[in-house]
């Protein structure tokens, strides 16, 4: 993916990848974090956020929670609309290709995802939406 990419504008969140850079990827001490940068599919912008995450063999397994929120975040969106995305895990960006969980994923990793970021159990009670799971395993060669 090329272009000029544009950060999550929301203050959190650019405060998490802004650390995420400082740290050389590790923001949160016992979390683990990416940064996940997608094609906007309206705007066509590059966007770049910060996600927890754990692993599911080669693929990293992305909550779509958006705090509870009854709406799905943009990340989410956009990744459905064109799934081909960057990774950034510690100092290595890579490409890589997301898919949403199936309903048998889902109900394996929910229990690690909660059990990784107990937040994430209150965000599924707070909506009424299903909190989708996706996986983005990489296309490509670490860089």
């Amino acid at each position: 993916m090329t272009g000029t990419v544009h950060d999550n504008p929301t203050p959190w969140i650019a405060d998490r990848i802004r650390r995420f850079e400082e740290t050389g990827g590790h923001p949160r001490p016992g979390v683990a974090d990416l940064l996940l940068t997608t094609r906007g599919r309206r705007s066509g912008l590059l966007c770049r956020t910060a996600l927890a995450y754990v692993r599911d063999e080669d693929a990293y397994v992305l909550t779509a929670s958006n705090a509870g929120a009854d709406r799905h975040p943009a990340w989410y969106l956009n990744l459905l609309a064109t799934p081909e995305v960057t990774l950034q895990v510690g100092s290595a960006t890579f490409p890589a290709t997301g898919r949403l969980a199936t309903e048998a994923e889902s109900a394996r990793l929910w229990l690690e995802v909660v059990a990784a970021m107990p937040p994430y159990a209150a965000d599924r009670t707070a909506t009424t939406r299903e909190i989708p799971l996706v996986l983005v395993a990489p296309t490509g060669l670490a860089s």
